[in-house]
């Protein structure tokens, strides 16, 4: 779940652990052929196609690689994967193709590539910067199959019936994966979006790309680099995964993290209770949500025509965090205002935060997302086939972590997918890159990137501290410090000297963006 507030809830990857039957894992050898010059046109698709005008304003041009979809049998079909390229136009000083993804798994790429571009501010000039869709996401054929929700995320609820209830929606959306798009299941995995990227690179006719990875993105960048060494030039991973810690499935062992980011967030609303009205200190703001919470599980109410019920409350609790700045923070607070509100009478009307993420959570609105969102976590992160073991998990951390252990331990519809065809890539190479990651990042964990800097000595890591927000690298989140030294590294090529520690970008209403320091 990469952005706080936004049309879907989204989780974020895990890594896979091992089962039996997987194909073994060999390295990747070279595509047999380049594949086919892209033939470039418009990124308009049709008069409502607002991001594709803008693309079209800003000189990108679109095109659509072929690619196999079993890259086993690349004489066997293809389908095609959607790339979008804004050239560089100093082409005199021109760097390279930097490449970005925007994590997810899943998340539309090219629809917000002038989001990045915004961000190189005039570096941009030196690069072609090139958007590509992952297979079945964003402007590609989807993997739809149909569901009545746009995410399988659900909260465990209270004991065995609200588990078993839990297991039962859960195996019914991997059915109805089984029964809608079961031909396109097997072939939807990050090495095989690392299999496309790498034609897509053969394509562009770049010996080497630069990469640019957020959260999910860089989990994709790492397996990248695994499978195909020496393909990459700078290499930006912002929100940072480490492949040994994310196992063994999506969420697991997160509810402290998101804890603090919650804590954070109630002192924030705490020094505002004239305006909220939900406590005068954060104590105060976290018993107001136990409120809710407890009485989701004894007397469910509706907010509009939802109900909320102890599988969705602490799923929309979850799904803001990840964004301490004050607009979002203030969208948290209206939002627990509501459902403050909706339990103590029975129902209340959707604010602005709800009305946008509930259709997602109840309909199947957006049901193509979250199904190849899922597909991607169950091929990467399949986690235990026996639904006992997620039972158990969440019966050891509910005890401590009321709101958060039945929504990170859950089952998830891994169990009753399909067993992955391949084993997880084993990321054990060092590359130069700079990492990026906040000390209270509520979706990757500080300890995550941390490892995986140490993984890879020969990168440089950039400390945001005291901030809970979910990739820092752009406009959105405004830190000069992080952005300075980001487009320093992708103008030259050289990594800090050491580690970079920098400021939250803002505190509570005000810009703080402070020097640069190193750490050695």
């Amino acid at each position: 779940m990469r952005k706080a507030y936004g049309k879907h809830i989204r989780v974020r990857l895990g890594a896979a652990t091992a089962v039996a039957a997987l194909l073994p894992l060999t390295p990747t050898p070279p595509p047999a052929a380049a594949a086919p010059t892209p033939t470039w046109h418009t990124c308009v698709r049709d008069a409502q196609d607002t991001p594709g005008q803008e693309l079209d304003r800003a000189g990108a041009r679109c095109a659509e690689v072929k690619v196999p979809l079993d890259h086993t049998r690349p004489a066997g079909p293809t389908i095609t994967v959607a790339v979008a390229r804004i050239p560089a136009t100093d082409t005199a000083h021109r760097i390279g193709a930097l490449v970005v993804n925007e994590g997810g798994p899943a998340d539309p790429v090219i629809d917000y590539l002038l989001d990045r571009r915004a961000a190189l501010g005039e570096l941009a000039a030196r690069y072609d910067l090139v958007g590509v869709d992952p297979r079945f996401a964003g402007r590609n054929t989807p993997l739809d199959c149909h569901w009545p929700t746009s995410t399988y995320f659900r909260g465990a609820g209270e004991g065995r019936a609200g588990f078993a209830r839990m297991a039962a929606f859960q195996r019914d959306l991997a059915a109805k994966c089984r029964s809608h798009a079961g031909g396109l299941l097997p072939y939807a995995s990050t090495r095989n979006a690392a299999r496309d990227l790498d034609l897509v690179r053969t394509a562009l006719g770049e010996p080497r790309i630069s990469y640019l990875g957020i959260s999910y993105g860089t989990y994709l960048g790492e397996v990248y680099t695994a499978m195909f060494p020496g393909r990459t030039d700078r290499i930006v991973l912002d929100g940072v995964h480490e492949p040994g810690h994310l196992a063994p499935w999506a969420e697991y062992a997160t509810e402290r993290v998101n804890e603090d980011a919650l804590r954070h967030w109630a002192g924030w609303a705490a020094r505002r209770d004239a305006a909220y009205g939900l406590g005068a200190t954060a104590d105060a703001v976290l018993a107001t949500v136990e409120r809710v919470r407890t009485t989701a599980v004894r007397r469910p109410f509706t907010v509009g025509t939802y109900r909320i019920d102890e599988h969705t409350l602490p799923l929309l609790v979850y799904g803001v965090l990840g964004d301490d700045l004050a607009p979002s923070d203030d969208g948290i607070a209206v939002m627990v205002g509501t459902l403050k509100e909706a339990a103590r009478s029975g129902h209340a009307e959707p604010d602005p935060g709800l009305a946008e993420m509930l259709p997602g959570l109840f309909t199947g609105q957006y049901s193509a997302y979250g199904s190849t969102q899922t597909a991607y976590l169950c091929a990467d992160t399949p986690g235990p086939r026996d639904p006992e073991v997620y039972r158990r998990a969440v019966e050891r951390s509910r005890a401590a972590h009321p709101l958060f252990g039945p929504v990170v331990n859950d089952v998830t519809p891994c169990p009753f997918w399909p067993a992955p065809r391949e084993r997880p890539t084993a990321v054990d190479n060092d590359v130069p890159a700079l990492m990026v990651n906040a000390t209270g990042d509520p979706r990757v964990p500080y300890a995550e990137a941390r490892a995986m800097h140490a993984k890879w000595p020969s990168s440089r890591l950039i400390t945001v501290e005291h901030s809970y927000r979910h990739a820092v690298y752009g406009t959105a989140y405004g830190s000069t410090c992080v952005n300075g030294a980001v487009n320093a590294y992708l103008a030259d090529g050289r990594l800090p000297r050491a580690d970079v520690t920098c400021p939250a970008a803002r505190g509570d209403d005000d810009p703080s963006t402070g020097p640069v320091r190193q750490v050695p």
